[in-house]
């Protein structure tokens, strides 16, 4: 499944590189360039990104789904309890 950007976010990321070219490594690089190597990126890496945060993703649901049980869980046959004193049979 190929990582698809919107092209506001594309746009973002095309000037977001370019800019770094310039301040980290004094270097110009054309937007042409920035897209290409965009989507180098997106190909080539960001597949191991998706699926790294698809398993900490199900890391984490499996862990809350193991807590559920603890969370939401109610004592059953609770109203002799909760009333706090045992009543006596009415006659």
């Amino acid at each position: 499944m190929p990582i698809e950007l919107p092209k506001e976010l594309r746009d973002q990321a095309v000037r977001s590189i370019e800019r770094y070219f310039q301040e980290e490594r004094e270097e110009r690089i054309g937007n042409l360039a920035a897209a290409s190597l965009l989507n180098f990126f997106l190909q080539e890496i960001g597949p191991t990104v998706y699926n790294r945060a698809v398993a900490d993703v199900q890391e984490r649901l499996q862990a809350r789904v193991a807590e559920l049980d603890l969370e939401v869980h109610e004592e059953e046959f609770g109203y002799w309890r909760q009333a706090g004193v045992a009543r006596s049979p009415r006659r």
